[in-house]
């Protein structure tokens, strides 16, 4: 009755199971295996890297690829290769936020509402003559 072990084989036994709960702290793996690293510089550095993809994928959200001249379908053409850098940066930041790290998820989410803020909202459009109120 030996052979009854139910727990699954492993096939290296040197391999580290990954964080499935959200913590704290600056010892984690985001997007690539040993990045940032255990310095806190660098996952500061990361955390940026975090915030400017998801300001980056909210931005690209409101952008709209029209030249003056350009064909109709050159304009698809570019208007579909923003979607896909889009949804790719997005993919991103979800990949990142999967590291389980809360200080990722607050800069991701921070990212997104900053660069909402700024692309989506008429914050930083300027006004047209006629929607000015002058009261």
């Amino acid at each position: 009755m030996d052979d009854m072990n139910m727990s699954p084989p492993s096939s290296n036994p040197n391999m580290t199971m990954m964080q499935m709960t959200f913590f704290w702290g600056k010892d984690v793996d985001i997007l690539f295996s040993g990045w940032p690293g255990h310095r806190l510089g660098m996952y500061l550095m990361a955390l940026f890297f975090v915030f400017a993809l998801s300001v980056t994928v909210e931005w690209l959200a409101t952008f709209r690829f029209t030249k003056l001249g350009a064909s109709r379908v050159w304009a698809r053409l570019g208007q579909t290769g923003v979607h896909v850098l889009r949804v790719g940066l997005a993919y991103m930041v979800m990949l990142a936020v999967m590291s389980f790290n809360a200080g990722v998820l607050i800069v991701a989410v921070v990212g997104h509402a900053v660069g909402f803020l700024l692309f989506a909202t008429s914050l930083l459009k300027r006004p047209n003559s006629d929607e000015l109120d002058l009261k």
